[in-house]
């Protein structure tokens, strides 16, 4: 698709102050740390537990700390889009929420759901909009609040979660280098059904009607990694650029041994595979944007290093970008 006029301005993140770790879910359900470690490599993850709070404040709190940290002037932000999963309501946008809360005068604010590519899909978005000329900055949220989807009573989904929210701010510029987003329809593999919802499935025992989060693990393992492989390939190459350019890696962090299987892929040092996984578990739209900020904050990634991005959902949706910091 050719170089992309946007750049990234500046970074932030957050995740609440309650740690929910495995020795507290061993207490919950029938699991223990040897298990969850062995399957999933999560130690602990962050849950949003105060009363009356949503999405919209985790994605507040990391806008606030983003535009704290850039001394971006709000007036100057033409669009706010916020990828999450668990909106605060049906309607209003979560988006229209935190614009307000964060006072952007000038610009217009909407959602965008695509589980946790969410927030690869608003980055590719935002960087057509400044591409078209129209918009000078752009804010692009991912926050999402896991613990709202999940059946504390099933080990195999309850260990896998937390919440969080990560923010950008792109700007003009010229190191959006490329990108791809594929969509494969496979809605019975990770699914949440609303309620009062038919679904465009069936299960062995007719309609389901659980009103929780399902995934087929084996499933989502396998097209998460092949899905992986062929993408970072793929966007690498549509860059001209070569695997071996690239300076780290940020993938979805599902979990551990998806983070693992994807990088023994390639033939290249692990220690660029960027992960925090252990200690955040998997927040959906925001792991991507959490990860970055909080590497970009331990000086891990620099000013000039080539990145790539890749994500992989429920839809089964999937997406890959290749960014200079």
């Amino acid at each position: 698709m050719g170089k992309v006029n946007a750049v990234i301005t500046g970074v932030g993140g957050y995740v609440p102050d309650y740690v929910l770790t495995n020795d507290e879910l061993s207490r919950m359900v029938d699991t223990s740390d040897e298990w969850i470690m062995t399957r999933v490599g999560i130690k602990e993850r962050h849950i949003l537990t105060e009363e009356g709070l949503g999405t919209s404040y985790m994605a507040r709190k990391a806008a606030n700390e983003l535009l704290k940290k850039t001394g971006a002037d709000p007036d100057s932000i033409g669009a706010l889009i916020v990828c999450t999963t668990t909106p605060d309501y049906k309607f209003p946008s979560t988006a229209s929420i935190v614009l307000g809360k964060l006072g952007l005068k000038n610009a217009f604010a909407f959602d965008m759901e695509c589980a946790c590519c969410g927030f690869l899909y608003g980055l590719d978005m935002a960087s057509s909009m400044i591409q078209s000329g129209r918009y000078k900055r752009i804010v692009v949220i991912g926050a999402d609040k896991m613990s709202t989807l999940i059946d504390y009573t099933d080990r195999q989904t309850c260990v896998l979660f937390g919440d969080g929210a990560g923010a950008m701010v792109l700007g003009k510029g010229d190191n959006y280098l490329a990108s791809k987003l594929t969509s494969t329809p496979m809605p019975d593999v990770i699914y949440y059904r609303l309620p009062c919802e038919p679904t465009p499935f069936e299960t062995g025992e007719g309609i389901d009607t659980h009103m929780a989060m399902q995934l087929k693990g084996r499933e989502v393992f396998r097209m998460a990694v092949t899905s992986a492989q062929r993408d970072i390939r793929d966007v690498v190459e549509k860059a001209g650029l070569k695997l071996e350019d690239i300076d780290h890696f940020l993938l979805h962090q599902a979990n551990m041994r998806i983070v693992d299987a994807i990088k023994q892929n390639f033939d290249l040092p692990q220690e660029r595979f960027l992960h925090n996984i252990e200690y955040r578990g998997n927040t959906s739209s925001a792991s991507i944007p959490i990860l970055l900020d909080e590497k970009v904050r331990e000086g891990a990634i620099k000013r000039g290093d080539l990145m790539v991005f890749n994500g992989f959902g429920a839809g089964f949706v999937t997406s890959a970008a290749v960014m200079r910091y």
